[in-house]
């Protein structure tokens, strides 16, 4: 059986490209999180959403419209075999217009501050890959263990985290 091109496979590609790169690049980045050590992880979660939530309560969403700088196209010089040249005139595309919260930045470092007061700190955790992933018995974190330079972490399907801190 021949086996035929489809220039709509090299479309699909690179039209599904953008959407599964990002993906692709998360899923073995660390994971930035904030950790107490002997905290339960339903402590953590309570905690970091109390957090959240004062930190919004202080710090409200300020959104700003904006736009970035219009664009000039000049226009081109064309000539004609009879040596007679013309010039195209030039136009300006408008910027695009966008939306910026002014206070993200503020709300994060107040949610940052709240979480460190209760005793957390922000930590990265690379992911458990090859071997140790693939033996992993699966099991969710409850309660934070104390991490070691040996400590990963394996997301699970049911998006809860597990904590590996042995060597295998």
């Amino acid at each position: 059986m021949a086996v035929q091109y489809d220039p709509m496979n090299r479309l699909r590609l690179w039209t599904t490209l953008p959407c599964t790169l990002p993906l692709l690049l998360t899923a073995c980045a660390p994971v930035e999180m904030y950790y107490n050590a002997g905290t339960e992880v339903s402590r953590l979660d309570a905690d970091l959403l109390g957090c959240q939530v004062a930190a919004a309560q202080d710090v409200p969403v300020s959104n700003q419209t904006r736009r970035e700088p219009p664009q000039f196209y000049p226009g081109r010089r064309i000539c004609r075999s009879d040596g007679s040249c013309y010039t195209t005139g030039g136009w300006y595309e408008p910027g695009d217009v966008y939306t910026v919260d002014v206070n993200a930045g503020l709300r994060g470092r107040v949610t940052e501050q709240c979480m460190a007061d209760r005793g957390y700190a922000q930590v990265s955790i690379p992911r458990c890959t090859g071997e140790k992933a693939r033996n992993a018995i699966p099991a969710v974190t409850l309660v934070l263990p104390e991490l070691t330079p040996q400590s990963c972490i394996i997301r699970n399907q049911d998006k809860t985290w597990q904590i590996m801190n042995s060597s295998g």
